[in-house]
């Protein structure tokens, strides 16, 4: 049984959901020695969120963070505004989608479907980066 984790640190990224599946599997090229295992990545952040989805057409991406304002509105009046209109929003729509995943491997490759890809949701206008810790285990 093979155990590795490493942390991936990820660069400023404008408010909105990106793909960041390649960032991900180049960081673990012991991924390709994996005949069955899981990877699980964990964002060490509480205003951005994981979520697998759509991988192909943009629009989609853009459609999901759209919805997800209309789900956690800048103007509910939360009490907690200390660190600007949009960090509690931030905070409730990381709750709703989450902060890690587990994906299956299978001969060496994450088992994610034709149109599926790992997305990081940067919920703030400003952020200073994130952190993904990546444990990976199997068998070779």
């Amino acid at each position: 049984m093979t155990w590795l984790q490493r942390e991936i640190p990820l660069p400023p990224l404008p408010r909105g959901i990106h793909s960041i599946t390649q960032r991900v599997v180049e960081t673990i090229p012991e991924l390709s020695t994996i005949r069955v295992g899981l990877l699980h990545v964990f964002l060490q952040h509480t205003s951005a969120s994981l979520t697998i989805n759509e991988n192909a057409d943009p629009d989609v991406l853009v459609d999901l963070d759209r919805a997800l304002d209309v789900l956690a509105p800048e103007d509910f009046g939360y009490q907690h505004t200390i660190e600007g209109r949009d960090d509690m929003p931030g905070h409730v729509k990381s709750s709703l989608l989450g902060c890690s995943l587990t994906i299956p491997i299978r001969d060496g490759r994450l088992c994610l479907g034709t149109w599926q890809g790992i997305c990081l949701c940067e919920h703030r206008r400003r952020s200073s980066g994130r952190r993904l810790v990546v444990t990976m285990q199997g068998e070779s």
